[in-house]
């Protein structure tokens, strides 16, 4: 498939979505859901707007393609939902390393395995370079949480997919210049 033919089968009506916060507890909302893809410096690079009740994984792989067209990367970085292997090899295919947190998807032996290998890598104080570089993902938990709270993504007051794209570009543009100009500080 064609990038234009992945994001048109992407759902964008307006629907509840469901997610566990940190703490384990359920959230869940009416509209939409902006899947971001960033860049060091928390500068946001690429992003698809599809229903609330879209898994994240479904779009990983366009906005993989969509951000390889844009910049130079090396490495994509994941959260364990995007630990599925068909995600993995459309990241190779790009020419990129994948770093996907390892989902045991209810495996005990592979859970417990992967606590004992975090145990013994604390107790030689060790780390190794992916780990390293998967704690950087966290700055698209950081430009989510901007985008929420200064820059207008949590009040959106207007309907429709193309509306309420355009009122959380505004909030991006916004956002990516202020990081760029914290950044040449």
């Amino acid at each position: 498939m064609t990038l234009e033919e992945m994001l048109d089968e992407l759902p964008k009506s307006c629907n509840a979505g469901t997610k566990k916060n940190s703490k384990g507890y359920k959230e869940t909302w009416i509209g939409c859901k902006l899947h971001l893809d960033v860049a060091d410096g928390q500068i946001p690079i690429s992003c698809v707007l599809t229903s609330a009740s879209l898994h994240d994984s479904q779009a990983a792989i366009p906005l993989a393609i969509t951000t390889a067209q844009r910049v130079t990367n090396l490495y994509d970085l994941m959260d364990s939902p995007y630990d599925a292997e068909s995600i993995q090899e459309q990241i190779r295919a790009l020419g990129h390393i994948p770093i996907v947190d390892p989902n045991p998807r209810r495996d005990a032996e592979q859970k417990a395995e992967f606590q004992a290998e975090a145990k013994r890598q604390k107790l030689l104080n060790f780390n190794y370079a992916e780990d390293v570089r998967y704690r950087e993902r966290t700055a698209v938990e950081r430009v989510n949480a901007r985008l929420k709270d200064e820059f207008g993504g949590r009040t959106i007051r207007v309907r429709g997919h193309a509306k309420a794209m355009c009122h959380l570009m505004f909030g991006i543009v916004a956002l990516a210049a202020d990081q760029i100009l914290r950044l040449i500080r």
